[in-house]
Parts: structure tokens; sequence; C-alpha cells
């Protein structure tokens, strides 16, 4: 993982409209999911078809894979790419990026 990179946490509410106008609201997620935005710059072509392979191995956004939070060091054991697909940005030799967003299931 490279620096600056993000960690956030996502909340998912429902709202339900009744016809009389009044809203009920629920709750999706039982506590926040996490989520990390994994940004790699200055990869050579080894390296970012490593990702590339790694992220078609886990069926890109549907399958599941551990995660290390690298901020406190915790094991997500069920972690999923939050895109169906990736995009690597070769810019030149030696020289491309991507960004990979990675979420917690639950």
């Amino acid at each position: 993982m490279q620096w600056p990179a993000t960690r956030d946490r996502q909340f998912a509410t429902e709202v339900l409209e009744f016809a009389d106008g009044s809203e009920q609201r629920f709750r999706n997620f039982p506590k926040p999911v996490l989520r990390w935005i994994v940004r790699l710059d200055d990869l050579d072509e080894e390296e970012l078809a490593r990702m590339e392979s790694f992220y078609a191995q886990e069926q890109g956004g549907f399958g599941t894979f551990s995660f290390v939070d690298p901020w406190d060091g915790t094991l997500y054991e069920e972690c999923q790419f939050e895109s169906s697909h990736i995009l690597a940005d070769y810019r030149d030799i030696h020289r491309g990026s991507t960004t990979l967003i990675i979420r917690e299931v639950r």
C-alpha cells in the first residue's frame, strides 16, 4: 500500500416514504462498513499485471478475500473490491497506476 491512502466508514439507511408523507428509517447494517481506497502509483508492468491477476483471481467485485487494515493491523476476513472492473493506467515504461476500492463485506 502506498500513502496517502484513505479509510472511511459507510453507513446505509433505508428510507420508506408512505402515502401520507410520513417516513420510516432503518439501518441496512448493524454497524458501519469499513472501506479503503488504495492508490498505487509508479508501478511497473509486472506489478500492475500482478494486481490485475489478483483482481481476476478474486472474481473482481464478486469474490472475497482477507485484508489487513494498514492503520491498525486488524485482519478483516471477508472483503471485496467495490468495483466490477480494474482500471490500470499505463503512462510510460515502468510507470503505471491504479486505484482499488476495498470494502468490508457485511
